[in-house]
């Protein structure tokens, strides 16, 4: 599998504030399938979810947040660090074209595999994937392979029309009307191409007045980002209920 990278400033916007607290309160750290992940939610639940960070990580507060969501809704939530401890955290002196040299999203669709493993082995019967950017071109992968059973794209980064196409699973993408990262255009075509599966099941839903990042990345002290995020969150949810459950 060949990705061709193609860097938006866009993708390090409203970096997290990893100080805030505001987030990971529900759940704790442990290895599953030889990563650290943050996972959150009821041990005996047969229905998992991995959220997959964009550049920033697995320990963003407002990531850990929205895995303690999907936790509440009863799932078991697993937060990957497919970063290693690498993020590309705010000032960080290396460009993130030399930064995604070393964390390119065709690993994180590797890495990704073991963790599906080891979930397996708990007696873990349905899998949903949400990615986040960096981690929505590992998501869409995984969706390729039917690794998941059902898959959800948050502003979606380095993801192309023709992935479309290869979708075997229920899809849900969810973008933002100023991004260039994935444009309303592009999420227009990304429609289309699902529309002529009828097989798969899709949704896609532009949200307006918000830019890439929001479902993660937004202003506490801003009523509407907080409204648009939290809608975002109910129809990421609502699409995991309907597919996982």
């Amino acid at each position: 599998m060949i990705i061709i990278i193609s860097i938006s400033m866009e993708c390090c916007d409203n970096p997290p504030n990893y100080l805030s607290g505001a987030g990971g309160e529900d759940g704790h750290v442990q290895q599953l399938g030889g990563f650290n992940c943050y996972i959150s939610g009821p041990a005996h639940s047969t229905q998992a979810v991995l959220l997959v960070s964009d550049v920033f990580g697995y320990e963003a507060p407002k990531l850990r947040k929205l895995a303690d969501k999907v936790a509440a809704a009863g799932f078991y939530a697993v937060v990957p660090d497919f970063l290693r401890g690498d993020p590309h955290i705010a000032n960080d002196e290396r460009p993130l074209e030399e930064w995604i040299k070393n964390h390119g999203p065709d690993q994180g669709f590797e890495d990704a595999k073991p963790v599906i493993e080891a979930l397996k082995s708990r007696c873990v019967t349905t899998i949903g994937a949400v990615g986040f950017c960096w981690g929505a071109k590992v998501v869409v992968e995984l969706s390729k392979y039917a690794y998941v059973q059902a898959a959800v794209l948050l502003h979606p980064s380095f993801v192309a029309v023709d992935d479309m196409h290869a979708v075997k699973v229920p899809i849900s993408i969810l973008g933002a009307e100023i991004d260039r990262r994935s444009p309303p255009e592009l999420v227009k075509q990304f429609e289309m191409a699902l529309n002529a599966k009828p097989e798969i099941d899709a949704f896609v839903k532009i949200f307006p007045g918000v830019a890439h990042g929001w479902s993660v990345r937004y202003n506490d002290e801003d009523k509407l980002a907080v409204k648009s995020a939290e809608e975002s969150h109910q129809d990421m949810l609502g699409w995991l209920e309907k597919h996982l459950k």
